[in-house]
């Protein structure tokens, strides 16, 4: 039947084209999140693995020029256990060292808040207290420690065996990382491999730059905030300190929670006055952050809008939680790079994969 004697409109009917196509591949990506869902004790340490191939790539190639491929591999993996257990060995001696003194002054702390909120609120010592006791039994009756106990010790024995998955993928893609690249890129079909080759090493720039720079913000931020700490003499300033760091490398969120500790810390430590001071040295830290240090370390490359960072973040909390906010704002730089790089027409003019003998992992 021709166009002009069909019965329904082509506005319509190109409406339900679309309609049908838009929904076979919304089905499709929700199967395929799903499916990463289900293998999430695999998937998530592999995404880890991944992020710290990407940081870790230049160490090892820096060490692969003074020795083997497979002895870099593992000197790296090791020096990255190295640092991971003395930054929890400090943060767990310095708790430990600093609560009888932080219990000192919790005490005091609590008296400062407990006169400013009666002054400020006009609030008498009895409904303070009873304010207090009602906060106790809604805590009381909500919390079941026997289930918090049992989900405590599943996740701990997830965490264990996605640690040792994450170490072993990161020292075989260190390693053997060409290999895998060549295997990926030969399961695609012969006239699409240079198109894949190349948005691959699109890909890898985009997500080596953007956790070398995240690394480099977080050093910043863990030092400016600490360094606001020990002058205030909040307790448990390394802590503070290795908190913001490994916070920072979820955006916007991660610099929320890590200031909140702080404050909160030095509120409960010495009283509002400090707790508004640590408050200021917070914002003006990450101030400098986001006007500064992200436009200038980022730069055009990496750089994402606000609004799709913020999207990004809240898509990535509802489909994986914690880990969700890690990889949402890379992955949104890695997409945005890939389609910038295959809509631009270079990939076209590829006619031949880069790697044809043993191919580098996507060139850092």
């Amino acid at each position: 039947m021709s166009n002009e004697t069909s019965p329904v409109p082509r506005p319509v009917r190109a409406a339900s084209d679309w309609a049908w196509r838009l929904l076979l591949l919304a089905f499709g990506l929700v199967a395929f999140l799903y499916l990463l869902g289900f293998l999430s004790e695999v998937v998530i340490p592999l995404v880890v693995a991944t992020l710290l191939t990407a940081l870790l790539a230049s160490v090892h190639q820096r060490l692969s020029r003074r020795m083997p491929r497979g002895p870099a591999a593992g000197l790296t993996v090791l020096g990255t256990i190295i640092v991971i257990v003395g930054l929890l060995t400090l943060v767990g001696s310095q708790i430990s060292g600093g609560f009888g003194d932080m219990a000192q002054q919790v005490g005091s702390g609590v008296t400062q808040i407990r006169d400013w909120i009666r002054g400020t609120f006009k609030i008498s010592d009895t409904q303070f207290d009873g304010y207090v006791d009602q906060l106790k039994t809604a805590l009381e009756s909500n919390a079941d420690l026997r289930q918090t106990a049992a989900r405590a010790g599943v996740t701990a024995t997830h965490a264990v065996a996605g640690t040792f998955i994450s170490l072993f993928a990161l020292f075989f893609f260190l390693y053997d990382g060409p290999r895998i690249w060549l295997w990926v890129v030969g399961l695609f079909p012969r006239t699409a491999r240079a198109r894949i080759d190349s948005s691959g090493g699109v890909a890898w720039h985009q997500l080596t730059a953007y956790v070398r720079a995240t690394l480099l913000v977080a050093a910043v931020d863990a030092v400016g905030i600490t360094l606001g700490a020990v002058v205030l003499r909040v307790p448990f300033a390394p802590a503070i300190g290795v908190l913001v760091f490994l916070l920072s490398f979820i955006p916007i969120v991660g610099a929320l929670l890590s200031g909140a500790v702080a404050v909160v810390l030095a509120l409960v430590a010495h009283g509002p006055v400090t707790a508004a001071i640590m408050l200021g040295v917070v914002i003006l830290v990450q101030q400098l952050e986001a006007h500064v240090l992200q436009p200038f370390i980022l730069g055009r490359s990496v750089r994402i809008h606000p609004l799709g960072v913020i999207l990004a973040i809240a898509t990535g909390a509802v489909l994986a939680g914690i880990v969700g906010t890690l990889v949402a704002v890379p992955t949104l730089a890695v997409v945005n790079a890939v389609w910038r790089h295959l809509v631009s027409g270079d990939a076209a003019a590829d006619s031949v994969p880069h790697h044809t003998e043993d191919p580098a992992v996507p060139p850092s």
